[in-house]
C-alpha cells in the first residue's frame, strides 16, 4: 500500500512537470532555435519555396516570436511599414521583383556584366541576372546567410497580407490593386503621378492610415537604393498574386560554392594575411601592435582632425571636430581629413578578400604629439618604439572569430613563423541596451551565448570611471551575444534583464571575438595572456521600448558622442 502511494506522488510530480506552462521567453526561444534548425536545414538540403512545407515551417515560428523589430507582423492586415523600409536598405534594389533568389559565394560574378547593387545599410555584393533572378554573395559566415534568410521570412509575410488586402471577397482585383497597377506603370514610363491619390490606393491594400501611408512613402523616398514605396507594394503583391493564382512558385536556392565554403574562413584568411603582408612590408611587423574594431573614421579623426583643419576651425576640442565631421554638408572637411592622414603615417587598406573589412593602420611615429586634439594632450611617442594603431571594419556575427581567429595568426613567411607584437585588443561596437536610452555606453563584464548557458568572462581594462561625468547613462554588466538582432522580442529581452543572468544590452559579435581572442592566448598561445581587452558599446536602439527599436530609424548626430568617448578611452589606453 506504501509502495502504490509512492508511485502516484512519483506519477503525479511527473504530471505537474510536463504540464508546467512554458513562460513566453521559453516559447520564443523555443522559436528562434526552430527557426535556426529550419534554415541550417534548407541550407543544407540546397534549396527551398518560402510558401511551400519548409518555408512554412519558418512562417509560423517567426509569427510565433513576432520580433520586436518586425513591429505588425503577427497582424493579419496591417503591414508593417518601418520593418520594410529596414530590410529594404539591407537587401539589393529590386529584390521584390525577383521570383528566384540564390545566395551564393564570391564565384567571379564582380567580373561579369550582370547590373550590381549594394545595398545602403549591409555591404553584399549583389547581381541581378534577369528580370526574375536575383544573386547576392555571401562572404561574411553563416550569420549573413541567417541574417538575410530572416529579412525573406519576413518580407514573404507581408507580401501575403498585400495580396489578401488586394482581393475583394469573391477573390478578385480589387479597383484598388488595379488603380495602383496603373501607376506603377507611369512611374515606369516616366511620367508624373498625384502622390496623394496613390496614397489613398495604399490606404487599403497596406492596411494603414492615409497619414501612415505618407510618413512611409516620405523614409522611403529618402532612402538611398531602395524603390519607392508604389513600386515595392505593387511587386511584393503580384509575385504573391502569381503563386496563389497560378502556381508560378518563388524560390530561394544556395550555390554549392558557398555550401562547400562556409565555415572554412576562406575569405578571413585572406584579409588577415593581406593586413600582415602590409605590416612586415612597411617594416611595421615588430613594433607594439593595438587592434580596435570600430568604425573607420573615429581614429582617423582623433588623430588629424586638428592638424587637417586648423587653418578652417580654431579648436583643440575633439566634440566639436566630431560634430562638424558628422554632418552630411561637410563631405569637403572629411576628405581633407583623409588625405592629411594618407600623408601622414595613415596605411588605408581597401578590402578585396570578400570580407567588406575595411582596415587602417597608423603609424604612430610620424604623428606629431602636438596636434592631437586636447582630450589627447600629454601622452609622448617613444618613435623608436612607437605603437601601430590597426583599426578593422566592423565585423558581422560569426565573422567576428573568423575575422580575429585569422588576425592572432603567426604571419608565415618562408616557412617561419612570425608572431605580431600584439599589445591590446579594443572593440568598440553598437548594442541594444535594456536600460537606459539610445547613446548611451554599456561597458561588459562577460558575454553571453544566446540560448546557451556559454560565458565568456572578462577583465576589462575600460571601467564607468572612464565615463564619469560625461552627461550620459553609462551601465556595467554582461553582455548578451545573440544569434540575430531580428528576431529578438520584449518577453526574451525582459528575461534577460531581470533574470540572474543581468544583462545590459544585446550584441552579435562580442562573444565570437572572445572565443578567438581566448583560443589565441590560453591554447595557441599566439598572444601574450598580458594582452590588455578593452570592450565598449553604445546603444543604437532601446528594443524594449515602443519606437526605439532599430527599425524606428538610425542614431544620427545622438550617436557621434557616445562613439568619440569610447574612441578616445581607448586611445588613452593604447598610447599611455
Amino acid at each position: 500500500m506504501v509502495q502504490s502511494l509512492q508511485y502516484e506522488r512519483v506519477n503525479m510530480s511527473m504530471s505537474q512537470i510536463y504540464t508546467t506552462p512554458r513562460t513566453q521567453a521559453q516559447i520564443s526561444r523555443a522559436a528562434i532555435q526552430r527557426l535556426y534548425v529550419s534554415m541550417r536545414h534548407l541550407f543544407l538540403r540546397g534549396m527551398y519555396k518560402p510558401l511551400g512545407v519548409s518555408g512554412e515551417s519558418m512562417i509560423e515560428a517567426m509569427l510565433l516570436l513576432k520580433p520586436e523589430i518586425y513591429g505588425s507582423v503577427a497582424d493579419e492586415e496591417k503591414v508593417e511599414l518601418d520593418g520594410l523600409l529596414y530590410v529594404f536598405q539591407r537587401l539589393p534594389k529590386g529584390i521584390e521583383q525577383c521570383r528566384y533568389i540564390k545566395l551564393i559565394s564570391r564565384e567571379g560574378y564582380s567580373h561579369s556584366h550582370f547590373e550590381k547593387h549594394v545595398p545602403p545599410r549591409r555591404k553584399r555584393d549583389c547581381y541581378r541576372v534577369d528580370e526574375e533572378q536575383m544573386f547576392i554573395e555571401m562572404t561574411r559566415g553563416s550569420s549573413d546567410i541567417y541574417d538575410i534568410l530572416t529579412h525573406l521570412t519576413f518580407l514573404y509575410i507581408e507580401a501575403e497580407k498585400i495580396r489578401k488586402n488586394s482581393l475583394d471577397s469573391r477573390g478578385m482585383h480589387s479597383r484598388g490593386w488595379l488603380m495602383l497597377e496603373g501607376l506603377v506603370k507611369d512611374i515606369q514610363a516616366g511620367k508624373e503621378i498625384n502622390r496623394e491619390v496613390g496614397y489613398t490606393y495604399l490606404n487599403t491594400i497596406l492596411g494603414r492610415t492615409y497619414d501612415e501611408v505618407e510618413r512611409a512613402y516620405t523614409r522611403f523616398e529618402k532612402s538611398a537604393e531602395v524603390n519607392d514605396l508604389f513600386t515595392v507594394t505593387y511587386w511584393m503583391g503580384k509575385l504573391s498574386m502569381d503563386e496563389f493564382f497560378t502556381q508560378v512558385d518563388r524560390e530561394i536556392s544556395f550555390s554549392p560554392a558557398l555550401r562547400e565554403s562556409l565555415g572554412h574562413h576562406v575569405y578571413g584568411e585572406k584579409w588577415a594575411n593581406s593586413i600582415k603582408e602590409v605590416l612586415w612590408s612597411h617594416h611595421l611587423f615588430d613594433r607594439p601592435l593595438h587592434i580596435i574594431s570600430a568604425n573607420l573614421h573615429s581614429v582617423m579623426n582623433c588623430f588629424y582632425a586638428r592638424a587637417a583643419l586648423a587653418k578652417k576651425v580654431k579648436s583643440t576640442q575633439m566634440e566639436q571636430f566630431a560634430e562638424m565631421l558628422s554632418l552630411d554638408e561637410n563631405a569637403e572637411m572629411r576628405a581633407a581629413v583623409e588625405k592629411y592622414a594618407l600623408q601622414h603615417g595613415m596605411i588605408l587598406l581597401t578590402d578585396t578578400s570578400g570580407t567588406n573589412i575595411g582596415v587602417q593602420l597608423f603609424d604612430t611615429a610620424r604623428m606629431n604629439p602636438e596636434w592631437l586634439p586636447e582630450e589627447l594632450q600629454g601622452i609622448n611617442f617613444d618613435k623608436k618604439n612607437a605603437p601601430v594603431i590597426m583599426v578593422m571594419d566592423y565585423a558581422f556575427g560569426e565573422q567576428a572569430y573568423e575575422t580575429m581567429d585569422e588576425l592572432l595568426k603567426p604571419y608565415v613567411l618562408d616557412d617561419k613563423r612570425h608572431h605580431m607584437h600584439v599589445e591590446s585588443i579594443n572593440i568598440m561596437g553598437k548594442a541594444g541596451i535594456l536600460e537606459g536610452g539610445k547613446g548611451d555606453i554599456m561597458i561588459p563584464t562577460a558575454h553571453v551565448f544566446e540560448g546557451t548557458a556559454d560565458n565568456y568572462p572578462l577583465e576589462n581594462a575600460l571601467s564607468v570611471a572612464d565615463f564619469a561625468d560625461c552627461g550620459l547613462g553609462v551601465y556595467e554588466g554582461s553582455m548578451i551575444t545573440v544569434l540575430g538582432t531580428s528576431l529578438q522580442n520584449k518577453d526574451i529581452l525582459t528575461y534577460f534583464l531581470k533574470s540572474s543572468w543581468k544583462a545590459i544590452g544585446l550584441e552579435m559579435e562580442g562573444a565570437h571575438y572572445q572565443k578567438a581572442i581566448q583560443a589565441a592566448m590560453c591554447i595557441r598561445h599566439n598572444i601574450r595572456h598580458e594582452v590588455r581587452l578593452r570592450y565598449a558599446y553604445y546603444a543604437s536602439d532601446n528594443p524594449l521600448e515602443t519606437g526605439s527599436t532599430l527599425a524606428s530609424g538610425s542614431l544620427g548626430l545622438d550617436g557621434v558622442r557616445p562613439t568619440y568617448l569610447i574612441t578616445l578611452a581607448m586611445l588613452r589606453g593604447c598610447l599611455t
